[in-house]
C-alpha cells in the first residue's frame, strides 16, 4: 500500500492549509487517488521515484492517495482528518503486507503538533507491529520520537533545492524491499542542538554542500544515513535538526552516525545566516548587472511561500520602484488585483492597492496605477529540475508594470521557483536585468545557471530568515534558537 500526505507547517503563519489547498496542490501536483498516482512517475517527487523503482518487482501495489499543499499555517482539522482518514480506511480494507508513505516531516494541524507521528501511530494501530512501514521525508523534517518509534525505516532528501526527490523515493523502495526480505535493520539517531536557518541549508553552498555530500561515503557496511536540517518555524518541543540511520551492523552504524553528528555540530558557526537589506541588494544588483547580459536574481526570502509566507509583501517592490531600475518581481498573490487586470484587458490600466501583509511594518499594500502587459490562465508545466513535470495552476494571472518594474500577480499562492512560471506571466527571465523571486532556495535549481549573480534580501515579511527572531513558546529547553544563539528556556 502506498500513499502520500505532505505539508510543511509554519505555526507562526496565519493562513491555514485547507482541504482545497491540497486539492489544488498550490505548486505541488494536484491531489490524486488510486491509479492516478501512477501519473506521478513522470514527476520528480519521492512517490514518483518509489513507483518507478518498484516496477518489475513481483508485488501488487495498492495506490491510495497523494496530497500536498504549499507551506503555510496549520493544516485545518477538516483537511487532516479527511486525508489521514482515507489512508487509514485503505489500510483497514487492504490488509497490506507492507506500506510506503511519502511524507514531509514538519506537518502540524489545528488540533495536533506532530502530524506525521500521529498518522503513523494510528496506522500502526490498524496494521499491527509485523507490517513494515517505510517513510520518505523532506530535508526540512522535524524528526519526532513517535515518527522514529512507529516507522521501520525512514529516508530523507539530500539536496536543497530538492532535486533528488525521485531518487529518495528509490532509496525508500530499497529499504522496504530489504525489510520484506527479512533483513533486520538497527536504528540510531541524534538531535542537533541548534536550529538551522532555512537559507543556510542550501546544498549548493557550504557547509551544507560538504555535509550532505558525505552521506553516501558514510553510508557503508549496509548503513543508510540521513540528515534533516529541520524546519525552524514549527513551534513545538521537537522542532529542530536531526541525523539518523539504519543498518545491519549496529556498531558500524553508530560509528558512522557519530562522525556525521560531530561534523555538523563542529561547524556550528558556519550555519549562521547572512542577508542583505533591500536597498543594499538592489544597489548591488544594479552594479553587477550593468552590462552583464544576464540577470541578477534576488530572493525575497522573508515572504517565501515555500516556508509559510503569503507572497504579499511589498518591501522589495517599493524599493525597486524608488530606485527606478528595470526589474521583474514575481509573484504577488492578489486575486483581487488579478481579477481587475483581466477585467481591464491587455494595454489597459488599473489603480489599486497591490498585495500587503497585515501586521508586518514595511509590507503595507502598494498603491499605484499599473499598466496591464500580459494576461494568463495561470497554467504552466515545470521544466526545471525542481519537481520537473509538475503541472501548476496559479489561477488567473497577470503581468502589471509600474515605471520600469514588472510585477507578476497570481490568484493562487505559489512559490516562484521555475522559469516557466515567469514565462506564463509574459516575462522572459533571460531578458531581465534584475529578477526578484518570492522564494528562498528552490529557485536556484532553475535560475542559478543563467544568472550573473544570486543575492538574498531580507525585506519585511512574515517568514523570519533567522529563527532567533521568532517568538518561540514551546521549543525544547536548551535548544539554541540559531547557530551559537540563545538557548530556549
Amino acid at each position: 500500500m502506498v500513499a502520500g500526505f505532505q505539508h510543511e507547517t509554519n505555526t507562526f503563519a496565519t493562513t491555514p492549509a485547507t482541504y482545497e489547498s491540497f486539492v489544488n496542490g498550490e505548486g505541488f501536483p494536484a491531489l490524486r487517488r488510486g491509479e492516478a498516482l501512477y501519473e506521478l512517475e513522470k514527476v520528480n517527487i519521492a512517490m514518483g521515484g518509489f513507483l518507478t523503482a518498484m516496477r518489475g518487482h513481483p508485488c501488487q501495489i495498492v495506490p491510495v492517495i497523494w496530497a500536498a499543499a504549499c507551506p503555510s499555517g496549520r493544516v485545518t482539522r477538516d483537511a487532516y482528518e479527511r486525508i489521514a482518514g482515507e489512508i487509514l480506511d485503505a489500510a483497514r480494507t487492504a490488509h497490506p503486507d507492507a506500506i510506503y508513505l511519502d511524507l514531509h516531516g514538519a506537518m502540524a494541524a489545528e488540533h495536533l503538533d506532530d502530524g506525521e507521528g500521529e498518522l503513523l501511530t494510528r496506522l500502526r494501530a490498524v496494521v499491527g507491529d509485523d507490517v513494515p512501514i517505510v517513510v520518505s521525508l523532506d530535508l526540512h523534517a522535524n524528526l519526532t520520537e513517535r515518527m522514529m518509534a512507529t516507522a521501520d525505516a525512514t529516508v530523507g532528501l539530500r539536496t536543497y533545492p530538492h532535486v533528488d526527490m525521485a531518487e529518495t523515493g528509490g532509496r525508500a523502495a530499497e529499504a522496504l524491499l530489504r525489510l520484506c526480505s527479512g533483513e533486520r535493520l538497527h536504528r540510531e539517531w541524534r538531535r542537533i542542538p541548534f536550529l538551522i536557518p532555512v537559507n543556510s541549508g542550501c546544498t549548493e553552498m557550504e557547509p551544507a554542500r560538504s555535509v550532505y555530500g558525505s552521506l553516501e561515503s558514510l553510508s557503508r557496511d549496509g548503513a543508510r544515513l540521513s540528515f534533516a536540517a529541520g524546519f525552524p518555524a514549527t513551534d513545538f518541543p521537537e522542532c529542530g535538526p536531526a541525523v539518523w540511520g539504519y543498518g545491519t551492523d549496529a556498531e558500524a552504524l553508530r560509528s558512522a552516525l557519530d562522525t556525521l553528528y560531530e561534523d555538523i555540530v563542529g561547524r556550528e558557526a558556519d550555519w549562521r545566516i547572512r542577508l542583505l537589506a533591500p536597498v543594499e541588494a538592489i544597489d548591488m544588483a544594479s552594479r553587477i548587472s550593468d552590462g552583464a547580459g544576464r540577470p541578477v536574481v534576488i530572493a525575497d526570502t522573508q515572504d517565501n511561500p515555500g516556508a509559510g509566507g503569503d507572497a504579499r509583501t511589498t518591501g522589495l517592490l517599493r524599493a525597486l520602484v524608488n530606485a527606478e531600475v528595470p526589474a521583474a518581481l514575481a509573484a504577488i498573490w492578489d486575486p483581487v488585483a488579478a481579477a481587475a487586470a483581466h477585467a481591464a484587458g491587455p494595454g489597459g490600466t488599473v489603480s489599486l492597492a497591490l498585495g500587503g501583509h497585515p501586521g508586518v511594518a514595511g509590507a503595507e499594500p502598494y498603491q499605484g496605477t499599473f499598466v496591464i502587459e500580459h494576461l494568463s490562465d495561470g497554467r504552466c508545466r515545470v521544466e526545471g529540475p525542481m519537481m520537473h513535470g509538475t503541472e501548476i495552476d496559479s489561477g488567473p494571472s497577470a503581468c502589471l508594470r509600474i515605471g520600469a518594474v514588472r510585477v507578476g500577480v497570481t490568484s493562487r499562492k505559489v512559490q516562484l521557483f521555475d522559469r516557466s512560471q515567469l514565462r506564463m506571466l509574459g516575462i522572459s527571465p533571460e531578458r531581465q536585468r534584475i529578477v526578484v523571486l518570492k522564494s528562498s532556495v528552490h529557485f536556484r535549481a532553475d535560475f542559478t545557471a543563467g544568472a550573473e549573480a544570486v543575492l538574498v534580501a531580507a525585506a519585511p515579511g512574515p517568514v523570519a530568515a533567522d529563527p532567533a527572531d521568532l517568538p518561540w513558546r514551546h521549543l525544547q529547553p536548551g535548544m539554541r534558537m540559531s547557530p551559537l544563539g540563545k538557548e530556549a528556556s
